[in-house]
């Protein structure tokens, strides 16, 4: 059974624009935006301060558990945060991490950043 899982998102994301030091950046956008919806049960959505993919867009990191933890960029604070949650519910769905790729959001399939395994080896 598959246990809980953690949406990492970049609240110092400025999408690669400069942006006034007391407005909203993009990454906090999308972290309240996320943040305003009902989560899937298991997902715990959480403020980071900084993804280093600061050029690609905002940036979102799925991890948990025994699961390959998948990091993925280009993403928008308006138009992504329903997909967002879309492909967190499928990753947090699985034991290992891995969304049969026919299951994946496409923003997901073109947006990976990367992909590192989980800190168990398997057996």
């Amino acid at each position: 059974m598959p246990g809980p899982a953690e949406l990492l998102v970049c609240v110092k994301c400025r999408r690669g624009r400069e942006i006034p030091e007391d407005d909203r950046r993009p990454g906090q956008a999308l972290y309240d935006a996320l943040a305003a919806r009902v989560a899937p049960e298991g997902l715990r959505v959480t403020p980071v301060e900084c993804l280093q993919n600061c050029e690609a867009g905002c940036t979102v990191a799925l991890r948990g558990g025994d699961r390959w933890t998948y990091v993925f960029g280009n993403l928008d604070e308006v138009s992504h945060p329903d997909m967002v949650l879309d492909g967190a519910a499928r990753y947090q769905a699985t034991t290992d991490g891995l969304i049969p790729w026919r299951e994946r959001p496409d923003h997901f399939k073109r947006n990976c950043v990367a992909r590192i395994p989980p800190l168990t080896p398997e057996s």
